[in-house]
């Protein structure tokens, strides 16, 4: 009988043999998510790894996840030598977050940044965690590719608000930042984010972006910025909180603004910095979508409202107690009165939610509906932690213009 012959025993195909032979578009995206000393460390892993890093389309310059507190001078050097050796492919992201910084620590970061610019970068995240504020005041963006930008901790100047040289920025976020500058101005702006900035300005900041669909102010710290016109604008959400300066100093809860000569000087509107006019409620009037949150004690809201403009496109509005502070509801009348097709009304009184003890449903009657406010008014929601005199207030008002409730 003839021998039988031994086979030869396939080797097994590993898992990174199969990514391996990923393309390179495939693999560049892949080390995208990895901070840059990992993505530096593949090339270790075959052959097909060995330069891959060199031109990968992100960067992430930050400390690795066991790494509780990260300085730039602990990264300088690598990222100094990352730079050097990376091929000047185009990047799509680039991330850079540190816990702290030094002043020495400054010339480094500028020079990231723009090497970041220079190869075109599309997102472009800087985030100081803690300490002081990181000073931009020297560096000018400018870039044809630039289209999301994403600021923490940042110290802003009149330089670094002047986006007119970055065409194609279409998202800025602004979180924990210093306001410095006069004016933030894009042409190309479309969705601008500003929570719990800071600004030690005597004058309102402007805010010039016709092209927002989408505008986020957040407890903004100082004076309320002025918001320019916003004709394209489709969504809004401004929250005055406890840290604004527009703050009456003779505030007495539910008197009406202007009664019993209760103005301060506070109050009282200066010339050169816009406060004669609307501040915000004028910029936002062209929204289909507003939420207008604010503490008790703050004019600027009200103050509008003696120049109030018809929201003209307006289909869905959230307010808070703010708006119901007085028992005749004065606030709560006017906006509903200049919004002549609003469809659904939100009223979130006394509670923070997102989930309330109480939720009453509302409805027009259809057997009459009143003329002083919107005709489409088919939703109103009444959202509380409990029944009191102040919301049996409010039902009353609603009721009069043939709102029916039910509670849920």
């Amino acid at each position: 009988m003839p021998t039988s012959k031994k086979r030869k025993s396939v080797p097994p195909v590993s898992a990174m043999d199969h990514i391996s032979a990923l393309p390179d578009h495939i693999l560049h995206h892949m080390l995208s998510f990895l901070p840059a000393q990992l993505a530096v460390q593949t090339c270790v892993l075959a052959r097909r790894w060995r330069h891959l890093w060199r031109s990968n389309t992100g960067l992430r310059i930050h400390g690795l996840d066991n790494e509780n507190s990260v300085k730039v001078k602990d990264l300088r050097k690598f990222v100094d030598h990352l730079l050097i050796l990376r091929e000047r492919a185009h990047l799509d992201t680039v991330q850079i977050a540190f816990n702290e910084y030094d002043d020495d620590d400054l010339p480094d970061v500028n020079l990231w940044i723009r090497f970041a610019v220079m190869c075109k970068v599309w997102v472009l995240t800087l985030h100081i965690l803690q300490g002081f504020y990181l000073d931009l005041d020297d560096l000018r963006l400018v870039s044809r590719h630039l289209v999301t930008l994403d600021l923490l901790g940042v110290a802003l100047q009149k330089t670094s608000l002047d986006f007119t040289s970055c065409s194609a920025l279409e998202d800025l976020k602004m979180n924990e930042c210093k306001i410095t500058a006069d004016r933030i101005s894009s042409h190309s702006l479309k969705h601008l984010s500003i929570s719990y900035c800071y600004s030690d300005s005597i004058r309102r900041v402007r805010i010039s972006a016709p092209g927002l669909v989408s505008l986020k102010l957040q407890d903004f710290i100082g004076i309320t910025p002025f918001l320019e016109d916003m004709p394209l604008l489709q969504a809004a959400y401004v929250n005055l909180g406890s840290e604004c300066m527009d703050f009456c100093l003779n505030y007495d809860y539910g008197v009406s603004y202007g009664a019993n000569n209760n103005t301060c000087e506070n109050c009282v509107p200066i010339n050169n910095d816009c406060s004669r006019e609307c501040v915000i409620l004028s910029g936002i009037s062209n929204a289909k979508h507003l939420e207008l949150i604010s503490e008790f004690g703050m004019f600027i809201f009200r103050r509008d409202l003696n120049h109030c403009p018809t929201f003209s496109k307006l289909r869905t509005l959230l307010l808070n107690e703010y708006w119901c502070e007085t028992r005749e509801l004065d606030r709560l009348a006017c906006i509903l009165k200049n919004s002549p097709v609003l469809e659904k009304l939100t009223l979130q009184l006394f509670s923070k939610g997102p989930n309330h003890k109480v939720e009453i449903k509302g409805s027009y009657s259809s057997v009459e509906k009143s003329s002083a406010i919107s005709k489409h008014l088919n939703i109103v929601e009444v959202k509380c932690d409990e029944i009191d005199e102040r919301i049996l207030n409010v039902l009353k008002f609603l009721y009069a213009f043939n709102i029916w409730f039910s509670f849920v």
